[in-house]
């Protein structure tokens, strides 16, 4: 049967506890950093194990998308590196990360087990509330991530949608300038896949970045896949650092919103569109929905497109961590009800936008015991995108109800 989605690289667990105060050694305090796996710090299998079975673990990376898309009833792939170890021929991260997915019903088929590096694992330092603690992510089996190997998967599963991530964060991936990941997403298009590719640097202090209008390196990676990959979405700081490095130095310091975004969606549409002689679909992403241009396969586009959330009022939010995968996700799941409307340039965009605004709120409200309990089956989800109404959170509620959804 065929796959809607698979999602490509960056398996990785989320540790968190207040025990990592290392982090900040790595990453400053409150920092982000992109670590070495010889900088792991040296915990035992048996003590990574007490800390996912006492609940201080959850799935990262494609962890965060894939089980959103199975609990929406799609049928979901994975195709990555997890590391070898002595639980079920997987390390203790490998085993927390497939058991979790697993759960949800997602594919794991196209699970390699890398003989000499463990699974990617983030360390993140919890500290009292209202102050951040240091992350370290360490990518480990991801950046040794084969696309000549992860081809014969997708070849096997035939999805709808691949969607790679993440551009930035993967040695292998990232090689040969990013042309290699772009050789790929071409490759995904030639056997009839939508492709999507998000991007990460973990580049540390972005406001600061921003601020003095830097470059940024890893993001020059995505100078050969902008003209290539179908669906790029990205947030407002990485839109701004993405046009200080591809544009020019100094083009964004971050003092107006509108003008970044504008001026961000503006470059790809010039630089870019119309080289991969399909239609296209870039978006930055904001709280209260997400601004789009969608190209048609000559580059030609009807302009800008704000589409605000009609459920900014549809609950309390619960925690935003996961807010711009869980939107993703909605979106994804329209794209592979209307492959056929993408490709001829006639997707209606506002419905697939609100298919992403609807999943990230329903999310973002969910009790953090039950991240995926309120997840719609993607029919309700794609009949309450169409129906053009505001819902608070008993609307809402209702409207899952009467229509057989989960709540």
């Amino acid at each position: 049967m065929k796959t809607d989605v698979m999602i490509l690289n960056t398996s990785v667990v989320d540790l968190r506890s207040e025990d990592f105060a290392f982090t900040g050694r790595l990453a400053g305090a409150g920092g982000l950093a992109l670590c070495k796996t010889a900088e792991m710090p040296p915990y035992t299998q048996a003590e990574l194990m007490g800390y996912i079975t006492n609940g201080k673990a959850s799935a990262g990376g494609g962890g965060n998308t894939a089980p959103l898309l199975a609990h929406a009833g799609l049928r979901v792939a994975v195709g990555s590196n997890l590391g070898k170890g002595g639980y079920c021929g997987l390390d203790a991260q490998g085993r927390a990360f497939y058991d979790i997915l697993s759960a949800s019903g997602v594919d794991l088929s196209a699970t390699v087990i890398h003989p000499t590096l463990p699974t990617g694992t983030t360390f993140i330092h919890e500290v009292p509330h209202g102050e951040r603690g240091g992350i370290a992510y360490f990518p480990n089996a991801n950046n040794d991530f084969d696309f000549e190997v992860f081809k014969q998967e997708v070849l096997r599963l035939a999805p709808t949608v691949a969607y790679y991530m993440y551009s930035g964060l993967s040695t292998r991936g990232d090689a040969n300038g990013g042309k290699d990941l772009a050789d790929f997403v071409v490759w995904c298009r030639g056997q009839g896949c939508i492709t999507i590719v998000d991007s990460h640097t973990l580049c540390g202090n972005p406001h600061e970045l921003i601020r003095k209008g830097a470059a940024v390196p890893a993001y020059r990676l995505l100078e050969p896949l902008l003209g290539e990959v179908d669906i790029f979405f990205t947030s407002v700081d990485e839109a701004r650092m993405i046009r200080n490095t591809l544009e020019h130095e100094g083009c964004d310091h971050g003092e107006d919103t509108q003008a970044s975004i504008r001026g961000f969606l503006n470059f790809v549409r010039n630089r870019f569109a119309g080289k991969s002689g399909r239609p296209q679909l870039f978006g930055v992403t904001v709280k209260n929905g997400a601004h789009t241009v969608y190209v048609d396969a000559q580059g030609d586009t009807g302009g800008i497109m704000f589409c605000a959330s009609r459920y900014m009022a549809a609950g309390q939010v619960v925690d935003l961590v996961g807010a711009g995968d869980s939107f993703r996700a909605g979106l994804i799941g329209y794209i592979t009800r209307h492959r056929d409307a993408f490709l001829g340039g006639v997707l209606n965009v506002a419905e697939a936008v609100q298919s992403g605004n609807l999943m990230a709120s329903i999310y973002v409200t969910s009790p953090l015991n039950d991240r995926y309990g309120n997840i719609p089956k993607l029919d309700v989800l794609l009949s309450i995108a169409r129906d053009g109404k505001d819902y608070d959170e008993a609307a809402l509620k209702e409207t899952l109800t009467k229509n057989g959804g989960v709540v």
